[in-house]
């Protein structure tokens, strides 16, 4: 083939080829979301979430992971997180919570939002944050993986970086229902029909191993679950009055069958609205 030919196919795969995504203003928002197809990370002008002080039972994964976010915003080493247990009971809050409390000192504390469904653009979204000046917590919530899944080989580019290494400005928090992110009847189901039980799991199993910070979440009990709410009854100028809120609590959460801090949550919206109080 003439090298007239090459020119022009190598003119038409560059016109349309996509131009690489330049990197947006960090300094507009402390908040973004990314998203793909396009490529964006589209700032959020305001987070849903609720103050550190109004997390109730979770003492020991807030002092950890507040330290960690700490040591990252300072510049100094911090490792990746898990937030793993039971559901309602503050995971995703907590980071949010976190992030608005430390980036109150660290002005260049930013947190990125990246859905599972987009793990495999995750290259993509490093290379824009990589060398930026802010440091960026990039935030995955309610992370797990299925049969036949292979999304858990991107998340590795965050978690190991490959030959580039993870950028020293990103750290990966994120939230689970499971503590090894994939269900223990596939982890059983796969040991059992493998001809190697030890290595058929191994990869996805060991994935969870590569977060340096595992913090657990577990079910609250009666009097945490009411404190919860006088907390944000207190936070919120809502009048109540201690037998009341007990037991329309209590029944609140008898026809929920469940308890816990999403619960309590619900419960107090539901109370606000009837005692006319605005939630801002």
């Amino acid at each position: 083939m003439s090298e007239e030919p090459m020119d022009r196919i190598a003119a038409a795969l560059e016109r349309i080829a996509p131009a690489p995504l330049a990197a947006p203003d960090f300094d507009v928002a402390t908040a973004f979301v990314w998203h793909t197809e396009p490529d964006r990370l589209e700032p959020v002008e305001k987070v849903s979430r609720v103050d550190l002080s109004l997390l109730i039972g979770v003492d020991r994964a807030r002092d950890t992971l507040l330290q960690n976010t700490r040591q990252f915003a300072a510049g100094l080493p911090a490792n990746n997180a898990l937030m793993w247990g039971a559901r309602g009971m503050g995971k995703s809050s907590l980071v949010k919570a976190i992030h608005a409390d430390v980036a109150a000192t660290h002005e260049a504390l930013r947190i990125v939002e990246l859905q599972r469904e987009d793990l495999p653009s995750v290259g993509r979204l490093l290379n824009l944050l990589r060398g930026a000046s802010q440091r960026f917590i990039l935030f995955c919530d309610d992370l797990s993986f299925g049969h036949d899944d292979a999304h858990y080989k991107s998340l590795k580019a965050v978690l190991d970086g490959g030959i580039e290494g993870r950028p020293e400005n990103v750290v990966l928090y994120a939230t689970s229902n499971r503590r090894h992110l994939m269900p223990r009847d596939m982890i059983e189901n796969e040991r059992g029909s493998a001809i190697n039980p030890a290595e058929a799991v191994e990869e996805k199993v060991s994935l969870s191993d590569r977060f340096g910070l595992w913090l657990g979440f577990h079910p609250c009990d009666q009097d945490q679950y009411l404190a919860m709410i006088r907390g944000y009854c207190d936070a919120h100028g809502v009048q109540i009055d201690d037998d009341t809120l007990r037991a329309e609590a209590i029944e609140w959460q008898a026809t929920r069958g469940a308890r816990s801090g999403r619960v309590a949550w619900q419960y107090f919206v539901d109370l606000a609205g009837r005692k006319g109080v605005t939630l801002r």
